[in-house]
C-alpha cells in the first residue's frame, strides 16, 4: 500500500477516535469522499481491506490505526 494512502487512513482514524471514543468503527469508505475522484486509491484500499486481510465491513478504527503502524 503506497505511504499516501497509510498517511490518510491514520489521519482518518485519529479524527474518528477523537470525535467518536475509542470503539468507533469504520469501513474502508471513510477514507474518500463521497465523489470517487481516486478509483486506484479506492481499489488498493478495498484490495487491502477485503482481499488481503478479508476484514468485516466495519472494524474498530483502532484496531485498522494498528496494522497500518504495524506494516500490515
Amino acid at each position: 500500500m503506497r505511504e499516501e494512502l497509510r498517511a490518510k487512513i491514520i489521519t482518518v482514524c485519529d479524527k474518528k477516535i477523537a470525535a467518536k471514543g475509542e470503539n468507533v468503527g469504520l469501513s474502508f469508505y471513510a477514507f474518500f469522499a463521497n465523489k470517487n475522484d481516486d478509483p486506484a486509491l479506492l481499489m488498493e484500499a478495498a484490495t487491502w481491506w477485503i482481499h488481503t486481510h478479508k476484514l468485516d465491513h466495519f472494524v474498530k478504527a483502532k484496531t485498522i490505526k494498528k496494522m497500518i503502524l504495524d506494516g500490515l
